[in-house]
C-alpha cells in the first residue's frame, strides 16, 4: 500500500485543487475542481487510489486500451483468430463503449454490446466469444493496474441458439462411400479428393487438420495430430490445446488411408491439399455431382459425431479433440432420419428387459 506523504493545494488561477504524488519513479498529477475542502479530499483520494492499486481514477480511454491489447494479442495467437477478435471488436465492440474510459465501464454496459448481437440474430457461438474477447480484455487491463474490475457476471441470453447445421444424412453417407467420381465439364471423372472427404467423414478432423496431415503422422493403426493449416495457408499447432491428440484408425478409416498411399504415399502430405478454399470448391462440385445435399466440409465433422453419438462422450470427446466440458453432442450432433425410430426401439427394450425380469 502506498503512502501520501502530501496534501493538494488549491491553484486559484485554475480554479482547482492538485496533488502531485510519486511511486515507483513514475510521478503522477491528480486534480479536482470542486470548491473547498470537499474538493481537497476528492483531489486526495484519486492519489491514494492510484498509490494504492495503481489504478489511474480517471482512466485511458478503451478505444485507445484496445489498440495495446490487440498489440499483445498479436504476438501470441494465429493470424485467423486475430482477424475474428478485429473483426468483432471493430463491428461490435468498439462502437458501444470505445469511448468510454475504463474507469467508468460497468458490466452493463458490456451485456448491452452482448444483447444487442444477440437481438441482431447472431448465433450463440459468436456471443460467447464477444463475452471471452471483453474478459480477456478487462483480464488485460486489471494486469496493468489499469482497472479492478471483472465482468464475472457476463453472460449470453438464455434465448441464444447455435446456428444451424446440417449433416450427410444416411443416403448421401452411402454415396460418399461408394462413389468416386465427380463431374468435370460435363464429364464423369474420378474425384482427386475423394478419400480427403470419406477420411474426415470417417475420423471427424477439422479441415485445418486434414490440410496439416503428414505421413509421418500416421504410425501403425494410430494417427498422430499435432498441426493444422488455417485457412490463410498458415501452419498452427491446432485450434486449441485438445486439439493435439492421438486416436486409432477405424476399418473403414485404415481402407480409406491406405488406398490414398498407393496415390501419394511418397510425398510428405497425406491429401495434398493446396488450400481450404480450394479443398471446399472441390467439395461443393463433387456434392452437386452427386446429388447430394450441399454442405460445408467442417460439417463432415458434424456428420461424424451425428454417426457415433451412441458412442460414450469421453470416447468422442477424445476422437474430435474437445475438452471434458465442451457440449459435444448438443453442438455437432444432429438428427439422422430413422433417429427417431431407433430411439423408440431402444425405449422398447429397455422396458422389455424390466418387464420380462419381472415375470
Amino acid at each position: 500500500m502506498g503512502k501520501r506523504t502530501n496534501t493538494a493545494v488549491w491553484e486559484e488561477k485554475y480554479q482547482r485543487w492538485r496533488i502531485a504524488v510519486q511511486k515507483d519513479g513514475v510521478r503522477k498529477q491528480f486534480y479536482s475542481s470542486t470548491p473547498g475542502r470537499t474538493g481537497q479530499r476528492e483531489a486526495n483520494a484519486k492519489a491514494d487510489q492510484w498509490l494504492d492499486t495503481g489504478t489511474d481514477p480517471r482512466g485511458s480511454r478503451i478505444e485507445e486500451l484496445y489498440k495495446d491489447w490487440y498489440a499483445a494479442l498479436e504476438q501470441t495467437t494465429g493470424t485467423g483468430n486475430c482477424r475474428n477478435v478485429e473483426s468483432r471488436w471493430r463491428t461490435r465492440i468498439l462502437p458501444a463503449v470505445g469511448r468510454k474510459r475504463i474507469t467508468s465501464l460497468t458490466e452493463q454496459d458490456l451485456q448491452n454490446v452482448v444483447n444487442k448481437a444477440f437481438a441482431d440474430g447472431l448465433s450463440k457461438k459468436t456471443l460467447q466469444s464477444l463475452c471471452a474477447d471483453m474478459r480477456a480484455f478487462c483480464k488485460y487491463c486489471r494486469a496493468r493496474k489499469l482497472t479492478t474490475f471483472n465482468p464475472e457476471g457476463l453472460r449470453v441470453p438464455a434465448g441464444a441458439r447455435p446456428k444451424g447445421k446440417t449433416v450427410l444424412q444416411p443416403s448421401a453417407l452411402l454415396t460418399l462411400l461408394n462413389v468416386d467420381t465427380t463431374l468435370y465439364r460435363g464429364k464423369r471423372v474420378h474425384d482427386d479428393y475423394i478419400h480427403a472427404y470419406r477420411f474426415q467423414l470417417l475420423t471427424g478432423l477439422r479441415p485445418g487438420e486434414l490440410l496439416g496431415l503428414r505421413w509421418a503422422d500416421i504410425r501403425g493403426d494410430m494417427v498422430y495430430i499435432s498441426r493444422a493449416v488455417n485457412v490463410l495457408g498458415e501452419q498452427t499447432q491446432g485450434k486449441n490445446q485438445n486439439a493435439v491428440r492421438a486416436f486409432a484408425l477405424s476399418d473403414r478409416a485404415r481402407a480409406v488411408l491406405e488406398q490414398q498411399r498407393q496415390i501419394t504415399g511418397t510425398q510428405e502430405s497425406v491429401f495434398d491439399l493446396v488450400s481450404e478454399a480450394y479443398y471446399y470448391k472441390r467439395w461443393q462440385v463433387y456434392c452437386k455431382s452427386n446429388s447430394i445435399p450441399p454442405i460445408s466440409v467442417y460439417e463432415l465433422r458434424h456428420s461424424f459425431v451425428s454417426v457415433v453419438k451412441t458412442l460414450p462422450a469421453g470416447e468422442v470427446k477424445t476422437l474430435v479433440g474437445h475438452s471434458q466440458t465442451m457440449d459435444t453432442f448438443g453442438v455437432y450432433s444432429h438428427a439422422l432420419n430413422g433417429d427417431a425410430a431407433a430411439a423408440a426401439e431402444d425405449v422398447n427394450a429397455a422396458f422389455d428387459r424390466i418387464l420380462t425380469s419381472e415375470k
